[in-house]
């Protein structure tokens, strides 16, 4: 199997600058790695209480690259974040993995979820990670929350995407970084150094994988919520309104000042997205005293 890293010794600066970030961060937590569907998925803990929150991140992020979302999370909720497998992190990095089908993020989703809680979780997925939290049938998914999802619609690619996405796999440093980085911000935004740095190690040591178009999704009562940033620009509002009522049967959530990475640029907004799936799911959560 074709790994998505261009060498052993890439591999090793990606797992140390994911290792590193965790090492330093001051939110007490545990790291281990499972087995589901037959291959190694790094997970992170930290919070606590009575729900559950799984989080997925978009392609070429992770859980080291995620953390002051994660943060805002574990402030009520307990966490669980994930390095999907076939992306850049401490996961499984087979290219299988990455290229797999909707049926197999679905059946790795339902097997890693049941190793990591014991009753109902939110599912919380931002690009290509909602699109798995999509294939998913798992009875113990009681509430979703999908922030600019892939799998609805198919992502816009304008030509200066194109342009910086180009520049940024040929010419890795943080300048071409910090070119692709402002057009999936909102205008004005700047991304934090940390992230620049990341994505500067993607671009010259992994492979990039593609999201999905489409994702079959049987409507259901589990409460689902969708938002996405008013500046996206692969998936602006407008493109995601008319799916979103068609499957959710739910108003999309359209987060001001935030492009498609919201989850960046906006994480309190997004709790209190979070929140609506979790009152919606949990009609007498948080417990009386």
């Amino acid at each position: 199997m074709a790994s998505i890293y261009k060498s052993a010794v890439g591999q090793q600066r990606i797992r140390d600058w994911c290792v590193g970030q965790l090492q330093s961060w001051h939110v007490p937590h545990d790291c281990r790695v499972v087995v589901a569907h037959g291959v190694e998925t790094h997970v992170v803990s930290a919070g606590g209480g009575d729900v559950t929150v799984v989080y997925l991140p978009g392609t070429n992020f992770n859980a080291a690259s995620s953390l002051p979302l994660a943060e805002v999370m574990a402030g009520r909720y307990r966490v669980v974040l994930v390095d999907v497998p076939g992306q850049p992190g401490l996961s499984d990095g087979h290219r299988d993995a990455a290229t797999g089908s909707k049926q197999w993020c679905g059946r790795w989703l339902d097997e890693l979820l049941a190793q990591v809680a014991s009753g109902p979780v939110v599912v919380m997925g931002h690009s290509y990670g909602g699109a798995i939290a999509m294939s998913s049938t798992s009875p113990l998914i009681g509430g979703r929350l999908l922030v600019s999802t892939a799998g609805l619609r198919r992502l816009r690619i304008s030509i200066p995407v194109l342009v910086a996405a180009g520049a940024w796999l040929v010419f890795p440093r943080p300048s071409t970084s910090v070119r692709l980085l402002r057009l999936m911000l909102a205008p004005d935004h700047q991304a934090r150094p940390a992230l620049v740095e990341w994505m500067t190690l993607v671009a010259e040591h992994c492979r990039s994988s593609g999201s999905p178009s489409s994702v079959p999704f049987r409507r259901s009562k589990t409460p689902t919520a969708v938002a996405v940033g008013a500046h996206d620009i692969f998936l602006p509002p407008a493109a995601l309104r008319s799916v979103v009522r068609e499957r959710f049967g739910r108003k999309l959530t359209v987060v001001p000042g935030s492009g498609h990475l919201v989850v960046e640029e906006a994480p309190q907004e997004l709790m209190a997205v979070l929140d609506t799936v979790v009152e919606d799911m949990t009609p007498d959560y948080p417990p009386a005293p």
